[in-house]
């Protein structure tokens, strides 16, 4: 093997421990070139070792066509051979020798120009292979980057739709339950208002708002213009409804005693309207504390003087109107309130 074989194995191999470092698709191309040019160093090498048979067959016969030449010469005399023929025989002898060394040093030359483009193509997919590397490396930073931050937001969406999903929740118990207690209102009004039919249009009414229901009894049904005694008429009015309460044990009373704005002008314990006020109060509720199926807790006793009129104009129809009691009914809101605290 000479030097030239040697060489050109080494770059191959070289060549070859670069390939691990490319794409498979480039591998396979550049492995096609490679075996391209093995395939041609192979043919070049066959021919180079006929031409040097060929050189050595020449040379041979050189030597063959000198030893002739020179008994050719000595005995020209005997054979007639012209001198000036195997002069020119040797002459075209000699450079077809030339041209086959030419085309020898040509073939070696053409190997190493096709090792020379493979492995600067080798290199050329090597730095493109790193380069993309390089890419793919940063993109995956960005990618992960953006990973993290999109993980994070799902966390708080999550815990944002969490959130919403019991705030649903309990804005539907919340509707379960106000439902629940215009239901319960709805009820009791209608028990309320049979219990007093004869009274209604003879100074009581009885009004449902905001899932309270509002028993209002005029100033002439219960007392006496500047007085808290309740006459007959308006006590059998309040043991009546005192009857529907003790039926309904889950329900609050408030006593709320309202004056028109006209001064009160009595004497004894009464100095003003809000005395007045919270007296007639605390009378309607010894009334209905009677009934004994009626818890004491539930009630509570308030005055509210002239500040709170229905009507505010200074006429005696509006002033009339306003002297009144009024019973608000509540429905138990315990649990509503449960429902409430919890947000």
């Amino acid at each position: 093997m000479n030097s030239a074989t040697k060489t050109l194995l080494l770059v191959v191999l070289g060549g070859a421990s670069l390939f691990s470092c490319v794409p498979a698709k480039q591998y396979n191309l550049l492995k096609d070139n490679s075996q391209k040019c093995e395939e041609e160093r192979s043919r070049f090498s066959r021919e180079n070792d006929s031409l040097k048979i060929q050189v050595r067959e020449l040379s041979s016969k050189k030597g063959v066509l000198e030893r002739e030449k020179s008994a050719l010469i000595s005995d020209s005399t005997k054979r007639h051979i012209s001198f000036a023929t195997l002069n020119d025989d040797y002459a075209k002898l000699q450079d077809r020798y030339n041209d086959l060394n030419l085309a020898h040093e040509a073939i070696l030359k053409g190997t190493q120009s096709e090792t020379r483009k493979l492995l600067a193509e080798i290199q050329r997919s090597q730095n493109l292979l790193q380069q993309r590397e390089d890419s793919l490396h940063k993109l995956e930073d960005i990618l992960n980057a953006r990973g993290r931050t999109i993980n994070m937001a799902q966390g708080k969406l999550d815990s944002l739709t969490q959130n919403l999903q019991d705030q649903n929740a309990k804005l539907i118990d919340l509707q379960r339950m106000l439902a629940r207690q215009d239901s319960l209102s709805n009820a009791l009004r209608q028990k309320v208002k049979n219990a007093l039919v004869g009274f209604e249009g003879k100074g009581l009414t009885i009004t449902q708002k905001n899932g309270l229901v509002y028993v209002s009894m005029e100033d002439k049904l219960l007392f006496k213009s500047g007085s808290f005694e309740i006459d007959a008429r308006g006590a059998e009015a309040i043991r009546e409804l005192g009857k529907v309460l003790a039926q309904n044990g889950d329900i609050n009373i408030m006593i709320e005693g309202h004056t028109d704005d006209v001064p009160y002008n009595g004497k004894g314990e009464l100095k003003d309207n809000w005395d007045l006020s919270v007296k007639r109060s605390t009378t309607v509720v010894r009334l209905l504390s009677e009934n004994k199926g009626i818890d004491p807790t539930r009630i509570t006793a308030a005055g509210r003087g002239e500040f709170l009129p229905i009507d505010k104009t200074k006429t005696s129809q509006a002033r009339q109107k306003n002297r009144r009691t009024e019973i608000v009914l509540t429905p138990n809101l315990q649990e509503l309130m449960q429902i409430i605290d919890k947000n």
